[in-house]
């Protein structure tokens, strides 16, 4: 896909949204001020609207606006400060060919002024599906069939960060891999991240094929 981007900006977009799984919101969101490049970070602002939000002592839900827990009293506004911040921000390693692309892309003036900020890329959310669609159609992609349902869907910005997931979770599918990362992903439920291992595992296929290799007996 990156091959068939017709410039830099997208190409650029492209690579991000494989290689830091990030959310297509969070892309375009993304400023220069974001981007560490001495460091190889960048911070990305959670823009995910649904936060949820526990009373640190008895866990019961909360509201956004509570000053203090409706089930056992305590006060409780502070920590829920901490804790809408907390999610609100995540900072992301970046690999170094990425990193060398996004300074080269920004020494040499791609990024746009708007609003009083300078984003690294400066175009709608229609747009960027437009080239993420266009790139995978020039490399002959086809539809993806979704695993649960069976439907075929087409490629998508999310499923850019689906494909990121899937190989994160190949590669390293232990208890510690797959807490960095659901940080890394910024969900809040481990249960969505889970997900992913379901889709990237091959362990029932191996176990089956194993039943049938080298059996003493014929049916």
């Amino acid at each position: 896909m990156e091959k068939q981007a017709t410039c830099l900006r997208d190409r650029l977009l492209i690579r991000l949204l494989f290689r830091l799984g990030c959310r297509i919101s969070e892309a375009l969101n993304l400023k220069v001020g974001d981007v560490d490049l001495s460091k190889g970070l960048v911070t990305i602002a959670h823009l995910k609207s649904r936060v949820r939000l526990f009373c640190p002592d008895c866990k019961a839900r909360l509201g956004r606006a509570h000053y203090f827990c409706h089930k056992c009293g305590k006060k409780v506004d502070e920590a829920i400060r901490a804790e809408m911040e907390h999610r609100r921000l995540r900072t992301l390693p970046i690999d170094a060919d990425t990193l060398k692309i996004l300074g080269d892309y920004v020494q040499r003036g791609g990024s746009v002024f708007r609003k009083g900020n300078r984003l690294i890329f400066g175009i709608n959310r229609h747009r960027a599906w437009q080239i993420v669609r266009q790139c995978a159609e020039k490399a002959g992609l086809s539809s993806l069939v979704n695993p649960e349902t069976g439907k075929l869907r087409g490629i998508s910005p999310h499923r850019l960060r689906d494909a990121f997931a899937v190989h994160a979770v190949k590669v390293n599918d232990s208890g510690d891999g797959l807490r960095l990362l659901q940080e890394h992903l910024g969900h809040v439920s481990f249960n969505t991240t889970a997900r992913y291992r379901k889709v990237a595992g091959e362990e029932h296929r191996d176990w089956y094929q194993k039943l049938w290799e080298k059996q003493p007996f014929d049916t």
